[in-house]
């Protein structure tokens, strides 16, 4: 007969291996950062090619040496206005031409439908398209406020030149949106063109190249119906208290509103045409 089997030892104790700890769950990523990394690689991008930059820069300042410092240099009130009217033709340019382009062009890359659908929504990418375009519009400036500085009689205040960048910013919106409104509906060459001859005729007809006082009589009368005229007097009152006319102000408030809308179907015609 077989041997029964031996019983078991219950002595002994079974080792069993320690369970592995839960891996931590992934931190989420937060608005602001996103928005901070997609402005962080589009400024890195300006720098990479910084065309953009530095016509937004030195355009403004070449025009304060050859035409303000020789023929208003030496008055306070008339190279502290044209000091702001360049300021805002650099940011202007930033605004308008910079990013009606870089929009139009990253449309055209063909990671660009991928980014879309990421669960961030475009936010981040909206946020972060406008603060590196503030980011340049304000490097933009330095170039003329050293000229008026070094060369000119221009005067003003720390407080004044403060609420002059506010209004610098506020008058530069619809223009931003305006790029915006370009660059989703063309593609990057007929966006460049087509800012362009935006960008020009509204510099001259809004006072930002000649003062206002010195235009035709049927140029002041369109004047005030532009935004780039409601956006020099606001920072002409900002930074040389010149009372702004109430027609110029209402009018800029009203291609805001425009702009906003228009910018705002381009991105969903845009969006419907890619994706549906």
């Amino acid at each position: 007969m077989p041997s029964p089997a031996p019983a078991p030892n219950r002595s002994a104790r079974t080792h069993l291996a320690p369970a592995p700890a839960p891996a931590p769950a992934p931190k989420e990523t937060s608005m602001p950062s996103l928005v901070l990394a997609h402005t962080r690689y589009l400024l890195i991008e300006q720098i990479r090619v910084p065309i953009a930059i530095l016509a937004s820069a030195f355009f403004p300042a070449i025009s304060m040496v050859a035409f303000v410092v020789p023929f208003a240099g030496r008055d306070p009130v008339a190279a502290t206005t044209a000091t702001g009217s360049l300021m805002f033709f650099g940011a202007m340019s930033a605004a308008l031409i910079g990013l009606g382009n870089s929009v139009a062009q990253e449309r055209e890359l063909p990671w660009n439908p991928y980014l879309r659908t990421l669960p961030a929504g475009p936010l981040p990418r909206f946020a972060g398209r406008i603060l590196a375009t503030l980011a340049v519009m304000l490097i933009s400036v330095i170039p003329v406020l050293v000229v008026a500085a070094l060369f000119t009689e221009a005067a003003i205040t720390p407080a004044r030149l403060l609420l002059g960048f506010g209004a610098l910013v506020a008058g530069v919106v619809p223009f931003m949106l305006m790029g915006l409104f370009v660059g989703f509906r063309l593609a990057s060459k007929a966006a460049m063109a087509v800012s362009q001859l935006l960008f020009f005729p509204m510099a001259i007809l809004g006072g930002l190249l000649l003062p206002p006082q010195v235009l035709p009589r049927f140029v002041q009368d369109v004047s005030s119906y532009v935004p780039t005229r409601g956006a020099a007097e606001l920072i002409w009152w900002a930074i040389a208290d010149a009372r702004p006319s109430a027609l110029s102000l209402v009018m800029l408030a009203v291609w805001t509103a425009a702009m906003a809308a228009a910018a705002a179907w381009a991105y969903r015609r845009d969006e419907g045409r890619r994706f549906s």
